[in-house]
């Protein structure tokens, strides 16, 4: 088998990476330089200047450290994005002069799949649930049906901007992440806002809120540790939602903000409480850097062979979702319950019971111990409180919930109808999609926001579509809360046939009624986080 030698360039933002890579899987360089900006955050046009000057020095220092000549090497590969426009432009003309001058074919590659890749080449993981979070991008992604998927991703500002722009702000510097978590293990609990909306999670509301805590004069650690407990927690949460609707049984932590030894306990912490494994490549392989494109291309070129100098343009809002991944073992191992547990979701243990001689379960919040207890309290009373409450009125809408037969606020539970069907994930087809969004419509015409409609809640019973586990729900009368909730629903279909998703997604809104929908769901996901 012949041995293919790829030199990769990075730099989608402040770092400057060139890694050198053989199709082995063997790192045979590795160069790097960060840039630093003397105040405020990163600028493109500095970036840019950046990466200008230190590609020419980066090349040959890695060609030295591999131990190569340039003719050695067999493919060039870039960032190709998603990134700062003016930082790819001076990547990608510095990934085509190299390739023209050594007469080398060349290949553009994903950012975002570079770091689960290179990830999964260094710590053996298959087919594991992914968190890449970085300075300008955090997402929740997973492999399913010939692409990597987006679970759940930020709304608005990706988490690690999040820190870097508290940081600015409170004159803790930038990056502020490494700050705020040294600050963070001197703190105490402030109540903070916890935004997690269905599968994806909104980051401004809170860093606005801990940058009035210290204008009132909140103790800095105090803050500090509060907006770290909540922004992390958030995230791990999200993550367990995706490995609890996949199935999966690996979890990996990859991207520059994978550094906070915080977060890594806390996504150990709930792999652990799922029985799946837990992985996070060394450090060096989780910032950017050219390894993971050199890899990346290597696996591309195989696949689909290089590109043509025409279509070396950068992409800027290159998203982790247009690219098909045909190498991936997509093979999967499921965690044996106990019997007399019915599931594990994410939030919840359901456990068979009775109640005055009819068959009852008992969705059950257990503890979190990912997260501390003052944020795991409050979420798992207020939830139990307000989901008793909606599954009545979605009852009193019109829509199939089970009935409830008792509330235990102080032990976060609730004893409900038990429900035989199917989930509608195995049944699935055009009358019940179509069916599905009028079901919806009544929710949402009663300002009722299930906050978790994916195929897993809700059930098939007795030619019925029964909606379950309103445990993310709430009460709104915005457009954009209703939206988002259909979003959730799309991904989830996306996860059981991402060919036939589509169409179901166009049955559930022609059922919905309301064409007016579309033009929020369009600018919502127009959002998405695909550039620093």
């Amino acid at each position: 088998m012949i041995i293919l030698i790829c030199l990769g360039i990075e730099g989608t933002a402040e770092k400057t990476g060139v890694g050198i890579v053989d199709s082995d899987g063997n790192i045979l360089a590795m160069a790097g330089k960060q840039l630093f900006p003397e105040e405020g955050g990163i600028h493109p046009r500095l970036a840019a200047e950046h990466h200008a000057e230190w590609i020419p020095k980066l090349i040959p220092q890695a060609i030295d450290e591999s131990g190569l000549a340039y003719d050695d090497i067999d493919l060039i590969s870039f960032s190709q994005g998603p990134g700062l426009g003016p930082a790819l432009r001076i990547v990608a003309t510095s990934a085509r002069s190299l390739a023209l001058s050594l007469k080398k074919p060349i290949i553009g590659v994903n950012h975002c799949i570079g770091h689960v890749e290179v990830g999964k080449l260094d710590t053996g993981a298959v087919n594991p649930v992914s968190l890449y979070v970085s300075g300008g991008n955090s997402q929740v992604i997973a492999y399913e049906s010939g692409r990597y998927r987006i679970f759940g991703e930020t709304l608005d500002i990706a988490v690690g901007n999040c820190l870097d722009h508290f940081g600015r702000e409170t004159g803790l510097g930038h990056p502020g992440g490494p700050v705020i978590e040294r600050l963070a293990k001197k703190g105490s609990y402030v109540d903070l806002p916890y935004v997690v909306k269905g599968m994806d999670f909104s980051f401004s509301g809170l860093l606005s809120a801990a940058i009035r805590e210290v204008q009132k004069g909140t103790p800095m650690e105090d803050v500090c540790f509060s907006l770290q407990e909540t922004a992390f927690s958030m995230l791990v949460e999200v993550t367990e939602r995706a490995l609890s609707h996949t199935q999966k049984d690996e979890v990996m932590l990859c991207g520059g903000v994978s550094a906070n030894s915080r977060l890594r306990e806390m996504l150990r912490t709930m792999s652990e409480e799922h029985g799946a494994k837990f992985y996070m490549p060394e450090m060096k392989l989780c910032g950017d850097n050219g390894v993971m494109i050199a890899w990346l291309g290597l696996l591309m070129c195989k696949e689909f062979g290089p590109l043509e100098l025409a279509d070396t343009g950068i992409i800027q809002k290159f998203r982790t979702d247009e690219v098909d991944i045909p190498w991936i073992d997509n093979s999967k191992t499921y965690l044996t319950l106990p019997d007399e547990l019915i599931a594990k979701g994410a939030e919840s243990n359901i456990v068979k019971s009775s109640y005055l001689g009819e068959k009852a379960v008992i969705k059950d919040r257990i503890p979190k111990g990912y997260r501390i207890p003052e944020i795991d309290n409050k979420i798992r009373k207020a939830r139990c409180k307000e989901e008793a409450k909606l599954l009545s009125d979605a009852k009193r809408a019109g829509v199939k919930t089970p009935v409830l037969y008792d509330v235990n606020l102080e032990n976060k539970a609730i004893t409900m109808e038990e429900i035989e069907g199917v989930m509608l994930k195995e049944v699935i087809d055009d009358d019940l999609a179509l069916r599905l969004g009028g079901e919806i419509s009544k929710l949402h015409c009663a300002d009722i926001i299930h906050g978790d409609i994916t195929t897993s809640n809700i059930l098939f019973s007795d030619d019925k579509l029964v909606f379950i586990d309103f445990g993310l729900g709430r009460y709104s009368q915005l457009k954009e809360d209703k939206a988002v909730d259909l979003l959730v629903l799309k991904k989830s279909l996306q996860s059981i046939d991402y060919n036939l998703a589509l169409r179901y997604f166009d049955l559930v809104l022609k059922g919905y009624g309301d064409e007016s929908i579309l033009n929020t769901i369009h600018d919502i996901e127009s959002r998405g986080r695909y550039t620093h």
